[in-house]
Order: C-alpha cells, then structure tokens, then sequence
C-alpha cells in the first residue's frame, strides 16, 4: 500500500501538470487569436483588392479623363456632347477646385453649345458674296443700290493633306566652245541622302507617329489612299535613320535639361517584341525627364531593359539640383551620390486615400476623407501661390500650408497605431508616412512643386501610343534609343 501510495502523483505535480496544460491551452489560444487576426486581415485586404479591381475596370475614374483614349470609343461624339457640363480636370486641378471657398476661386463657365472665337492668328481667306447683278437696283425707281456695309461671319477650314512630288531640276553648263568644264548645280541638303523622303515627310512621319499615336502600318493606309504606296518597313527604315541624323539635336537637348534648376522624373512599363538576348514578354520600361524654365520646357524619353538604379544613375550624370519623382526607391543611389534635393509627389499620396475612400461602406465617411480634404486644402494653397515668385510662394506655404502638414502630421501618428497595415487605409497611411520627409520638401523651397504631374503628363501619351497599336518593334539598340520634345 505504502508503494503504490508513493507511486501515484502527488497534489503538486498534478497543479505543475495542470498549470502546463493551461498555458499551453492560452499560448494555443493565443496563437489561434493572432491567426484568426492575420485571416481576417487577408481577407479584408483582399476583399478590398477585389473591390478596387472592380471600380478600376467598371467605375467611373477620379482623374481626368484622357482625350487620348477617347479616339478608341466608337460613341466618341454622343459621350461628349452627353458630358459638356461636365467639370472634368486633372488630379491636381481636381482638388484645387475642390478646395474651400476662402482658397478657390469660382470658374466662369461658358454657356452650353456657345460658339467659340476662331483664334485671330490663323490665316484669313475672304470670300466675297454678292448680290445678283439684278437684285443690284431698287425695285421701286430702278436706282443702282451701293454698298452700306457687309455682314461677316467666319467658319474653320481644313485644308486635307496632299501628297506631292517635288523634282528637284539641276541646271547643267558646259563651255559653247570648247566643250569642256561642265558645271552643274549642287544638289539641295537632305536630311536622309540616299532616301526619296523629304524632310518635310519625315517629320510629318514622326509627329503621327510618336505624337498623335498614329502606327505606321496605318500611316502607310493613309498615304495609299492619296495615291502614295509606302510600305510600312520604309516608314520603319525612316524613322530609325532620322532619329540617328537628330541625336546631335537630342543631346543638346538633354544639356539643356540637366542645366534646370528642377527635373520631373517618372517611368512606366513597356513590352518590345524583338530584342537581342531577351524574350519578347520580358518587361521594359520607357523613362521620361522633364525640366526647364517656363515657356522652354525640355522632355526627354529614355528606353532601359530595366527598372534598375543604374538608370536614373546614367541618365542624370553629374545632376545635383532638385528632383521630383513618385515613391520609387530606384532614384536613392543618384540622389545620395549627387547630393540631390529629392522630393516627393503628393497625387501619389491622394491617389492612395482615394482607393482607400472607394472601399468604405457606402453612405459612410472615414479617415480617409478627413486626409483628402486636408490636401485638397494643401492644393487650395498652392492654386493661390501658383502664379507667385519663389520667395513669395515660399512665404505663403509657410503661412497657410505648414498649419495644414503640422495638422495631417499629428492625424497621422495617431492613426497608424489605429488600422491594419494591409488595408488599404494602412497602405495609404504608410505610404504617406515613408514619404514624408520628401513630401514636405516643399515647404523650405519655393522652387518644388506640390506633386510630379508635369511627368505623368508627359509620359502618358506614349504609354496611350503604346496601346493603341505603336509598339516599339526597333527599341533593342545597345545604348537607350532616346525620343525628345521641346
């Protein structure tokens, strides 16, 4: 008896035993909680994910609605004529109209269907209308009227484009006497000497094609039609030999914009589909360069096989002013190499808020209203600071904009402790909380803008170009093919 007395559990081991089996209940408890957290979390993300695709691909877009895109609509007209009292704008324009009335200033809209004034400057053919030569006399005593006055109304004229041939005739001379020593014209400069185009085409050529985003394929429609066969490859050929002829042209260009105080930067992906040593589906990327003083502004567009570093690295050189781009960390190694003053985009910033608005309930406001009227105020003071001088920008943003950032500063620090970080509330808090310091560059600068949209703008046609039929089929030279506008 005593043995199996002294064999069995004593009262202490059993409360060790249970006390272990609880903790090990809480601690799987516990973990089921975090899990259940980390499920729901995913859920909601995805949910919100989900939602955002949705509104993408069916729902109506908050930034303007891009001209560019409306030449696919078969409905072009009805759409326009149906939206005419629309108020469309551009981000930025958005929400500096949306601003308080004390920051905006009202817009004189014009009236529906109003005619529009012919711009002065175009030129002016007078066709004269007379009266019938019997209509001229008085029908009561047969006085020959004369002239009072005349009504003038104008109307807009095309004149459609035509193709022509221009032969270029090179007088030859030679001696009456002794027939020797023939002299012969020199032949006209050509930009492409071996070729039939002139200079006039090419560049005809080129604006369709890079941009109006007209592919070549349909350029060479168009020239059939008026009686021209030019196969697409000479078009091709063409437009691969000027671009070498201009890149003198090209890097001037580019000195001038390395030489502004201020550079807008952006990318945006691109598909090649024939590069030596890579695959057709592989990602490119076309990269653009904005900058210059106002009235001379430079755009560069560089083509890289790659999103790398390296690139803003090549394209900036010895750069050191300031810089403007998105949240892309690829911009880093030049900006600390150079000691480049970068700031950042608040579009950016918003677009975020906006995504995270479209997923809340319905009928429901939230954080994300709050951060999006705070910058469509910060947008209001800029509208105001717009046409200022440096300095005087600068002043007022410290008067009227700081007061808004310290605000969204403090905002923000609470409210980070306050969602998950997948949302995608928590992914625009974030976002706005890893930019801010490049976001508030502004504010000590009277030089940097509130966002990249110059950029963005510049680039979108290309990536409309792309879309709609211009692929770049001859991208895959050894250095980046550059295309530049002034």
């Amino acid at each position: 008896m005593k043995n199996a007395d002294s064999a069995s559990p004593t009262i202490s081991q059993l409360e060790r035993k249970l006390a272990a089996a609880d903790a090990e209940n809480a601690r799987l408890l516990a973990l089921m909680e975090k899990k259940e957290a980390q499920w729901e979390a995913n859920k909601q993300s995805l949910f919100e994910q989900f939602r955002l695709a949705l509104e993408r691909q069916f729902g109506p877009s908050t930034e303007k609605y891009r001209v560019e895109q409306r030449d696919l609509l078969i409905n072009e007209a009805e759409v326009a004529v149906d939206e005419e009292d629309n108020n469309d704008g551009s981000e930025c324009d958005a929400v500096a109209d949306d601003a308080t009335s004390e920051t905006a200033t009202p817009k004189k809209r014009r009236t529906r269907g109003g005619r529009v004034a012919l711009p002065s400057e175009l030129p002016r053919v007078e066709v004269i209308h007379e009266l019938p030569v019997d209509a001229r006399h008085c029908h009561d005593d047969g006085t020959a009227l004369k002239v009072i006055g005349e009504e003038v109304s104008e109307e807009l004229h095309v004149v459609p484009a035509r193709v022509e041939v221009i032969r270029h005739v090179r007088r030859k001379y030679a001696c009456p006497t002794c027939e020797e020593g023939v002299k012969t014209a020199p032949a006209p400069t050509k930009l492409l000497p071996k070729s039939s185009a002139s200079a006039t085409l090419l560049a005809y050529v080129a604006t369709a094609k890079y941009q109006d985003a007209l592919p070549l394929y349909r350029q060479s429609q168009i020239f059939a039609r008026h009686g021209a066969e030019i196969p697409r490859n000479t078009l091709a050929r063409w437009m691969v030999q000027a671009g070498e002829r201009v890149a003198p042209l090209i890097e001037t260009l580019r000195r001038h914009l390395l030489s502004a105080p201020l550079i807008h930067m952006d990318e945006t992906t691109l598909q090649v589909n024939q590069e030596v040593d890579r695959q057709a589906s592989a990602t490119s990327y076309m990269w653009v360069q904005r900058g210059g003083p106002p009235g001379q502004q430079g755009v560069l567009f560089d083509y890289a096989a790659s999103r790398a570093g390296r690139v803003p690295v090549d394209l900036l050189g010895d750069y050191a002013g300031r810089l403007i781009t998105d949240g892309y960390e690829g911009y880093a190694e030049i900006v600390r190499r150079n000691g480049i003053t970068h700031a950042g985009c608040w579009a950016h910033a918003r677009r975020k808020f906006v995504e995270a608005q479209k997923v809340q309930p319905k009928g429901k406001t939230g954080k994300a209203d709050w951060a999006l009227n705070q910058i469509r105020k910060l947008y209001g003071v800029e509208k105001q600071a717009k046409a200022l001088a440096p300095e005087a920008r600068q002043a007022l943003r410290d008067k009227k904009g700081r007061p808004l950032i310290d605000q969204l500063r403090t905002w923000l620090d609470k409210s980070l402790a306050q969602v998950l970080p997948k949302s995608a509330l928590g992914k625009a808090l974030h976002y706005l909380n890893n930019q801010w310091p490049r976001l508030t560059r502004f504010l000590d600068d009277g030089l940097i803008p509130l966002d990249n949209n110059p950029a963005e703008n510049a680039i979108r046609p290309f990536v409309v170009g792309v879309k709609t039929g211009c692929s770049a089929r001859r991208l895959a030279a050894p250095r980046p093919a550059r295309r530049s506008t002034a």
